[in-house]
């Protein structure tokens, strides 16, 4: 192949190396604007997956990298005052200088034709007249640019400020500082990446900078590889002790903005992307240099397994996208956590460390205990003392109240619409379905979505509580549940507004009955989505309507004995409608600013508080955004949780979306704890209310890991729950928890053992974990020397 490359970082010098060695009849030119020795940064972090694939693809590399790394297992975080080593997590890393001449010298070995201080020529020029052109040429890829309309680029560009540095001051290890200053939360981010210098990355939001003086040279135009002095020299002085008297060093070091680059294509015709030309995660989550180099390794694999270029490429994106969105949704969860920082600057020491260890949801409670047990048991123990707790037990199983309502684990079923009710009337399957959940260990069992009048009903199938018969029906699965378990049941009010009178899921969701069975209303005339009913606009005696029927169905709600009530504000139906501006374009008192379109709501929560005595628990469920450019803000969500507080709420259970059918959620695991998070530091917490985390939340190490690191007070899971009745009974076994905050059932007792799996007689090679420098010991540090070695 005679393959063209237009730049000459580590990725593309690395995939001309790859290719030559797959094949030396490749011709190989590549063109990079800088000199030879013209270098950008100073450190890079390798992952033992990446190493291995360098190790399997070119030895000769693996082996020059190997000798220059700096290695280390730890983590350092210095936070008011405390400071937390978290072992056994295994980094190596290089001086980036030091990597691009090692790449230097193998393209010189391999005969590849490298043109420096040379500019490419034009890709249309390139396309023609080779087999392959490969953009390696950056954040600023001027190919990608080019090709907009294939590639259909989105940069975000982040509103953190930081800058990249250098210090002679040598870590041990991975070091987080971060420090309150009298202008808000800085951080620093520092490796080692030699016997004699470190990576220095300093981070604040950008209202920090601003108060901290730093915008001085916001205006002033460096030339290349001048660096901001005056920043340095702020830098220096704030960091004063964390640099131990060491010099900060420079490297063309100027303030920036992270930008995420994604790209829907990554290639078009014989034209392709690479590293960060195809896209960018945040430094806090992994190094740019390490995802270019897995790009090249995969591409070249691709181009020698496949007969056509174009079916190599389209193999290329299958393979390799899916894996770079996924490091891009954690790089997202942690940049967003350190845009963040500052909420967090009033929690406990410890729970900080373990908040910061976690931010990105990759890492959990379980993956630090594998890795060093006795930070995982300093976590444990500080949250029960927290908790005010009388034992340690798995954060899941600690005791909680929820206003006056004592529940005895953090365990919610999440109300789920079954759409199995005659009439408005629940059967045998509703006492059967909930009190499934109640036997299998959950602290508090949700209602579905129960219905306060006929016309509320978002399915015929849909239960409610409009009558007397439906009321006594309810009392049937409160008493199973207050008889036969130790949990609690809640009963969820809502009215489906403009997503009503449509047919059951599994005959066709949100899809409107072939007979409309009854009028729907809504704040405006708008649709929740194309093919769905047009709501009648709702007037002041459909509103006083609508209040009635919640405070009458609240009433009921206490006659069938529920524990505690919560108000649907969330997905779109009538409440969360209003509280919307996607739904909510009215010009009356109702619409317009958050203020009018939260009167409505708030109107219903206070009639539902009235008409339930204090014992029990009045909650709101409200969805934090409506994942569409114009919808819900995460301000505005804010500002509502505070709404409903100040109205009582007890609890603020946090989801999102369901508002309109454009939604474009950001799917992952545990994905709407963030939101929760916010709130629960913005708006509840200094009142004491408690927060609900949801969201594919799926496992107990996950909801240990939401709780331990503070984004929510309990966690409430739905699909987990259909999946498996007794997920909580059997969290606490795969625990092995035994305690109050997980009772079986006498009749099922005998099985709370987990049960036995097959066995292996497999010698595990203990010896050979003992190699020369190791000490067997989770905390391995970087200690400097003639050669750099383990202690």
């Amino acid at each position: 192949m005679k393959i063209a490359i237009t730049g000459g970082g580590p990725g593309g010098l690395y995939f001309a190396a790859l290719m030559k060695q797959m094949d030396p009849a490749h011709q190989i030119t590549v063109w990079e604007r800088n000199a030879p020795d013209d270098t950008f940064g100073f450190g890079v972090v390798f992952s033992d997956e990446t190493l291995s694939g360098i190790d399997n693809a070119d030895e000769t590399v693996h082996a020059a990298m190997e000798s220059r790394f700096a290695r280390w297992t730890d983590i350092d975080i210095e936070f008011d005052g405390h400071r937390f080593t978290v072992g056994g997590q295994g980094f190596a890393a290089m001086s980036r200088k030091e990597l691009l001449q090692l790449l230097q010298q193998r393209v010189a070995e391999l005969d590849v034709t490298v043109h420096y201080r040379t500019e490419a020529p034009d890709v249309d020029e390139l396309r023609a007249s080779h087999d392959l052109v490969l953009a390696a040429d950056g954040l600023n890829s001027a190919v990608r640019t080019k090709y907009a309309d294939v590639f259909r680029p989105s940069l975000d560009r982040r509103r953190n400020k930081y800058i990249w540095l250098g210090t002679d001051l040598a870590f041990e290890a991975f070091q987080f500082f971060v420090k309150q200053t009298e202008w808000g939360t800085m951080q620093i981010h520092g490796y080692p990446y030699s016997e004699n210098g470190s990576t220095f990355i300093v981070e604040m939001h950008e209202d920090v900078w601003q108060r901290a003086g730093f915008d001085r040279t916001a205006d002033a135009a460096f030339p290349p590889g001048v660096s901001d002095e005056y920043a340095v020299a702020r830098i220096a002085e704030i960091f004063s002790d964390e640099l131990r008297g060491h010099r900060i060093l420079t490297n063309n070091s100027k303030w920036l903005n992270f930008t995420t680059v994604r790209n829907e294509r990554w290639h078009d015709g014989n034209v392709v992307l690479l590293g960060d030309a195809a896209h960018t995660a945040h430094f806090s989550i992994g190094s740019g240099t390490k995802l270019a180099m897995e790009d090249a390794l995969a591409l070249t694999a691709c181009l020698h397994e496949h007969p056509t270029v174009t079916e190599a490429l389209d193999a290329y994106q299958a393979e390799r996208k899916p894996v770079v969105e996924s490091t891009q949704r954690a790089a997202q969860a942690s940049l967003e956590w350190f845009e963040n920082i500052g909420m967090y600057a009033d929690q406990e020491p410890a729970q900080f460390a373990f908040n910061l260890l976690t931010r990105s949801r990759r890492i959990t409670f379980d993956n630090l205990r594998e890795r060093d047990a006795e930070f995982a048991a300093v976590i444990e123990s500080e949250f029960a003392r927290s908790q005010q707790s009388p034992g340690v037990a798995p954060a899941m199983f600690q005791p909680v109240t929820i206003g006056p309502l004592e529940l005895k684990n953090r365990v919610i079923v999440s109300p789920m619409d079954m759409y199995s009710a005659e009439a408005g009337v629940p059967g045998d399957f509703h006492l059967v379905h909930l009190g499934s959940k109640a036997l299998g260990g959950a602290g508090l069992v949700m209602s579905e979505m129960v219905c306060v009048s006929a016309e509320a009903r978002i399915t015929p199938g849909c239960p409610g509580l409009w009558t007397d018969e439906q009321r006594d029906a309810w009392r049937r699965v409160t008493d199973f549940v207050h008889t036969r378990t130790s949990a609690k049941v809640g009963l969820q009010l809502g009215h489906a507004g403009r997503k009503g009178s449509t047919k059951l899921m599994w005959e066709g969701i949100d899809e409107p009955l072939d007979e409309a069975n009854w009028e729907v209303t809504g704040p405006s005339p708008l649709p929740y989505g194309p093919g769905c009913h047009i709501p009648r606009e709702a007037t002041r005696e459909d509103l006083d309507k609508v209040v009635a029927d919640f405070a009458a169905a609240a009433e009921r709600g206490v006659q069938a004995g529920f524990d505690l009530i919560e108000v649907h504000a969330a997905h779109g139906y009538l409440l969360s409608s209003f509280l919307s501006p996607v739904a909510n374009r009215r010009t009356d008192a109702y619409g317009g600013c958050l203020e009018n379109r939260l009167r409505f709501p708030l109107e219903v929560f206070d009639a539902v508080r009235r008409a339930v005595p204090s014992r029990i628990p009045v909650t709101v469920r409200i969805s934090a955004t409506d994942w569409v450019p114009d919808g819900t803000t995460e301000g505005d969500a804010v500002d509502i949780a505070r709404a409903f507080i100040e109205h009582g709420a007890a609890a603020i259970d946090v989801s999102s979306g369901q508002v309109t059918k454009d939604e474009k959620p950001a799917f992952g695991r545990s994905y709407q704890t963030p939101f929760a998070d916010m709130i629960r530091h913005k708006a509840a917490g200094p009142a004491g209310v408690k927060v609900i985390a949801v969201g594919a939340i799926s496992s107990y190490d996950d909801m240990n890991s939401v709780l331990l690191a503070g984004r929510a007070d309990l966690c409430a899971l739905g699909r987990t729950h259909l999946y498996d009745p007794q997920w909580t009974l059997h969290a606490a076994a795969e625990q092995e928890y035994r305690g109050a905050g997980a009772e079986w059932p006498v009749q099922w007792k005998a099985g709370r053992r987990k049960p036995p799996t097959s066995r292996t007689d497999k010698i595990p090679p203990r010896l050979s974990l003992l190699r020369e420098g190791e000490t067997g010991s989770t905390h391995l540090r970087w200690t400097p020397g003639p050669r750099g070695v383990f202690e």
